[in-house]
């Protein structure tokens, strides 16, 4: 069997992501190997493929029970003999474990790093026929990686102690070039085939928001987002408590993760989340690591992470069926208090007080960099990739910076200002100092140093704090000033000699407003922009067979099958059970399993709606030039805003009965393509203000709209549904009469 026959038979899918095959084939041909692959980018399936292709056993070693009980359940879902051994099981079912990966019955065996020292795992070890040793999560071997564990060092000492090395392959998400060296270096990887596939991921939006208002954005956002999965990351128990409780007395069904609770209460939450119980989660960086949820359309960070790589592997966790996802962080300063008294408290056991110290220095390093991602102006993507490593050579048009409307100022005059200030100071003071004292502010501890008889003493009073900041970031960024890596972060002196011959410091500065609640929609194109709204109602019935299956087999949804299988079997709509096996993500075992199943639910949609289409293609790509050929810019200018005149409102068509997204097609038909599209909320937002629809509350969370008197006599119908966790809601449906009075509203005469 080939790797592309294996990709096929076990997995459904036709071709490898890039990256992936090269990592199989390196393996396949016995070569060491360390691949670092975006959250998302298919590390797993590297070694799994390769697994099942090789002879023997392949051992895993994994950091958490969550990531191999959720690896195992899929593998075996698939038709891969698998198994895990850690501190959930008995002594009787380890020894079985042992005893059958010994007699050849599983492919792949997890384990965590501290079973390799028990004695009677190395004995197993040393007999049986070990192929490969894998290494998820590599960057936990690394004292340079933001999630050291000294257990990893000992996976060396292991594999020294087997009768034959296998083939070593180590695999992680967010690794920097010296975490990468360590990796290698550390586990003494032979002739390594490295790939670094680079760490972007297209799907997902970034946006930062810097509010005091946490509490109500994250509402404003679920409302904006009824039934969306998401995770929300706190960094307090007690914030997770409180959070969760205030979601959970609006109506969200959210559940909640921290080491503060019990087993039994992580395990009960964590499932619900995953079995889509509570779409919602709010936790501590304790919980997701190895959670496999391929259907997280949001990450929240209420509180500002510790790291950029820990910030990128928790914001990695959506969107990993590909399909677009959001990820937003709620900055304020408190954050980088709060960040600073936790790292101070964590106490390190297992390491010397000199490595210990070491690593809190690297620790306020990355904490640094983490505020300064907070504050920047630039492209948030490219802040990411550039930590990482990579050098992006424009922004992306396609996160909260690129998308917001900055100011670019001119603030030289100021910068001179900060300068001196920091001079006067000696450079032996750090932000706080500096920025008391350009304020003027009157405090005994700058009274004690001297500050109010500095000629720099209240002379940027007038700027706000915010604006202090944005400037710090530019003159750090430019290199004028210099910030220490140690605990008090002090400010000095830097190349100040361009400013001097004239250079001119410009700071890019925000709306002076409250940002908005809500986040715009990613752009990305996916498969499901293409369904239309007979589509969406298949999908969501799809949606619903799944979670039904998945229930009766006690499986998350997602190891059933992916919102992208789902969507992917609305928009081919095959006309025999036959034409599912081209479904993406559709291998031979959930074929024989699942296919006919979902089939029935297809014909059956057809059956009762015949005319319905489905699917619209969507616009082709621009084609790539002709060798030689200039490539033609891409027409640049907004769109105008969504209107209609007399001419194009006649050629809008009327149907029986429309539902909104339906109902949005056709006036975006009418309105042509140099118009924006109408929105659903705009049609709405009008319905309300002419109080033909009122607001009804969901019983578990969020709301629906119903049509008052008035609407009805309008034309507003309302037809009643059921959520595939058993809610019953109503959706709007729109008459011709109603549809009439929509469109007179967006005529601008």
């Amino acid at each position: 069997m080939t790797p592309l026959e294996a990709l096929k038979r076990y997995f459904g899918y036709d071709s490898f992501r890039p990256g992936q095959g090269e990592i199989v084939n390196a393996i396949l041909t016995g070569r060491d190997a360390l691949a670092v692959m975006p959250t998302g980018a298919g590390k797993s399936l590297c070694y799994q493929v390769s697994a099942l292709l090789l002879p023997g056993i392949t051992l895993v070693i994994s950091p958490l029970i969550s990531l191999m009980q959720d690896q195992v359940k899929a593998l075996n879902n698939a038709g891969i003999r698998a198994a895990f051994i850690n501190s959930s099981l008995s002594e009787a079912q380890i020894d079985k474990a042992l005893t059958l990966a010994a007699e050849g019955s599983y492919k792949l065996l997890y384990v965590a790093p501290e079973r390799l020292e028990s004695s009677a795992f190395r004995s197993f070890a040393a007999a049986a026929e070990l192929s490969m040793i894998t290494v998820d999560e590599a960057h936990c071997i690394s004292q340079w990686g933001q999630d050291f564990r000294p257990s990893y060092l000992k996976i060396l000492a292991f594999v020294d102690s087997l009768p034959r090395r296998p083939i070593l392959s180590a695999f992680t998400a967010t690794a920097t070039r010296a975490v990468q060296e360590d990796i290698r270096c550390t586990l003494r990887l032979q002739d390594p085939k490295v790939l670094v596939t680079g760490f972007d991921r297209p799907n997902l939006y970034f946006q930062v928001e810097a509010t005091r208002r946490k509490d109500d954005f994250v509402l404003q956002y679920l409302r904006d987002h009824p039934g969306e999965s998401g995770i929300i990351y706190c960094a307090t128990r007690k914030n997770v408590d409180k959070l969760q409780e205030l979601l959970t007395e609006a109506g969200f069904a959210a559940a909640k993760y921290h080491a503060g609770l019990t087993a039994e209460a992580r395990r009960t939450n964590q499932n619900d989340f995953i079995y889509d119980k509570a779409p919602v989660i709010v936790a501590t960086n304790a919980f997701g690591m190895g959670i496999d949820k391929s259907n997280v359309r949001f990450v929240l960070h209420y509180n500002m992470p510790s790291s950029m790589e820990n910030y990128y592997q928790e914001a990695g966790r959506a969107g990993r069926d590909g399909l677009p996802a959001q990820c937003v962080l709620l900055f304020s300063a408190q954050d980088v208090i709060i960040n600073k008294f936790l790292l101070e408290r964590r106490e390190n056991p297992d390491l010397e007080e000199e490595d210990a110290a070491l690593l809190y220095q690297r620790d306020l390093q990355r904490l640094q960099v983490m505020e300064q991602y907070c504050r920047t102006t630039a492209c948030l993507r490219n802040t990411i990739l550039t930590y990482f490593g990579e050098h992006p050579t424009a922004p992306c048009g396609s996160c909260g910076s690129c998308n917001n409307v900055y100011e670019q100022a001119d603030l030289t005059d100021a910068a001179k200002r900060m300068i001196n200030c920091v001079a006067e100071l000696r450079g032996r003071f750090g932000k706080a100092v500096v920025f008391g004292t350009l304020q003027g502010a009157n405090r005994a501890r700058l009274r004690e140093l001297g500050a109010p008889g500095l000629k720099s003493y209240g002379t940027l009073q007038a700027l706000p704090r915010d604006t202090l900041d944005r400037l710090l970031a530019q003159l750090l960024e430019d290199g004028y000033l210099v910030q220490t890596d140690d605990q008090y972060a002090v400010l000095r002196l830097g190349d100040i000699t361009p400013l001097k011959e004239g250079a001119q410091v410009l700071v890019r500065l925000p709306p002076r407003q409250e940002p908005e609640r809500t986040v715009p929609k990613p752009q990305n194109r996916s498969i499901m922009d293409s369904l239309t709204g007979a589509g969406l109602a298949l999908f969501a019935e799809l949606r619903a067979l799944r979670l039904e299956i998945a229930q009766s087999e006690g499986l998350p949804p997602y190891v059933v099958f992916g919102d992208k299988s789902l969507a992917d079997m609305c928009l081919r709509a095959p006309r025999s059970v036959e034409g599912m096996i081209g479904v993406y993500g559709m291998g031979e075992r959930k074929y024989e399993k699942y296919a006919a199943r979902f089939f029935a639910v297809i014909e059956a949609y057809r059956a009762a709606h015949p005319d319905a289409v489905l699917s619209l293609a969507l616009p082709a790509a621009e084609p790539a030039p002709a060798e030689g050929e200039t490539p033609r810019k891409a027409a640049k200018g907004p769109k105008a805003a969504f209107s209609l005149t007399e001419e194009t409102a006649g050629q809008f068509r009327y149907g029986d009965a429309y539902t909104g997204a339906e109902l949005k097609a056709a006036l975006a038909e009418a309105g042509g393509p140099g118009m924006k599209a109408p929105t659903i909320k705009a049609i709405e937002a009008w319905l309300l203000e002419q109080r033909l629809i009122a607001m009804e509350k969901l019983p578990t969370s969020g709301f629906y709209y119903v049509p008052t008197p008035a609407g009805v006599d309008a034309g507003l119908r309302s037809a009643e549904r059921v959520s595939a966790r058993g809610t019953p809601y109503a959706v709007l449906q729109y008459t011709p009469p109603v549809q009439r009075m929509i469109v007179e509203h967006f005529i601008v005469k």
